[in-house]
């Protein structure tokens, strides 16, 4: 197997990592995104999903403790 060895990026700090480790490759693929704003949108709304989830699955426990608090007394238990 034949490496194409990129001479710009040959002393980069992840490439000289990839070959201390042995790989094949003279460098890492990935890892620089040059436009990384649609990816922290997308977290930025799943952050959001997960904050409105966990706010209504706890306030849902308050709600229906509450519900049987008030209900319980009338069932004459």
């Amino acid at each position: 197997m034949t490496e194409t060895v990129d001479e710009e990026r040959y002393d980069d700090p992840r490439n000289a990592i990839a070959r201390a480790k042995g790989l094949e490759g003279a460098y890492i693929e990935g890892g620089e995104d040059p436009d990384p704003e649609p990816a922290l949108e997308t977290d930025r709304r799943y952050g959001r999903l997960l904050l409105v989830m966990v706010i209504v699955l706890v306030a849902s426990g308050f709600i229906i403790g509450t519900a049987l608090a008030v209900v319980g007394p009338m069932t004459g238990r």
